[in-house]
């Protein structure tokens, strides 16, 4: 069904959403009510977080390790890229400190 919708149709979206809410689902994440691209997942204390938005992902977590970990799973399963840390979302920009990262205010 994936491929059949993908690439240029309208149902693209759609289609490119349910199969990672369905991927997201069996490992264990949970989606949130309110913002339904935003799944959560807690593993051992530390939290890890994925987004959506229309056809790219970003995700992160307070563990490095799973981050890598995810990150080369998610390449495999779902034949992407990784582009390396966040710099920028949505036109905001995100600065990365050793204690935290954030958007800064304007």
């Amino acid at each position: 069904m994936l491929y059949k919708a993908l690439y240029g149709l309208k149902q693209e979206p759609r289609a490119w959403y349910e199969w990672q809410w369905d991927f997201l689902f069996i490992q264990g994440f949970k989606i949130w009510m309110v913002y339904t691209t935003l799944f959560t997942k807690v593993i051992n204390g530390d939290l890890f977080v994925y987004q959506i938005y229309v056809d790219d992902v970003i995700f992160g977590s307070t563990s490095d390790d799973f981050c890598k970990g995810f990150g080369d799973m998610m390449t495999k399963v779902f034949k992407m890229s990784m582009i390396g840390e966040l710099n920028f979302f949505l036109n905001f920009e995100v600065k990365h400190l050793e204690e935290r990262t954030f958007i800064p205010r304007f």
